[in-house]
């Protein structure tokens, strides 16, 4: 299961596409829908959140936000509780790094320029997600 913390708009049309699956996935599962994947630790940040079925689903219609500019046609009312993505779930920068480094590996192989384009951009949090500032050691 692959839900990326990144802006929608820096993933490719594979990463996209898949992700909008697989966070489907994850609102099933968080809906107690589904046997499998209950403990996928992708999903437990959004355990960990009052409502984790508006958080997938703010997640959701940032992907289908996406989507709708690209000209794809995401089935919106697939997405349980729709409602927008404010920057609500905490992110590490570290944690925003190691994925964009993961996709970067993929687009490389699968989307050259994709790769060209991004690979030396910074990584931008998906819009539900707000980056923390670093904790100083004093």
């Amino acid at each position: 299961m692959r839900i990326w913390s990144m802006h929608p708009r820096q993933l490719d049309r594979v990463a996209l596409v898949a992700c909008w699956r697989e966070s489907l996935l994850a609102q099933a599962v968080l809906a107690g829908r589904t046997r499998g994947y209950k403990h996928h630790p992708q999903l437990d940040r959004f355990r960990a959140e009052d409502e984790p079925g508006e958080r997938i689903g703010a997640y959701l219609v940032g992907l289908a936000d996406e989507a709708d500019r690209r000209g794809y046609r995401f089935d919106r009312s697939r997405i349980d509780r729709p409602s927008p993505p404010l920057p609500v779930m905490p992110l590490t920068q570290v944690e925003l790094d190691a994925e964009w480094h993961h996709l970067l590996g993929k687009l490389e192989g699968r989307s050259p320029d994709d790769w060209e384009r991004w690979r030396i951009a910074a990584p931008e949090p998906h819009p539900l997600f707000r980056l923390e500032a670093p904790h100083r050691a004093d």
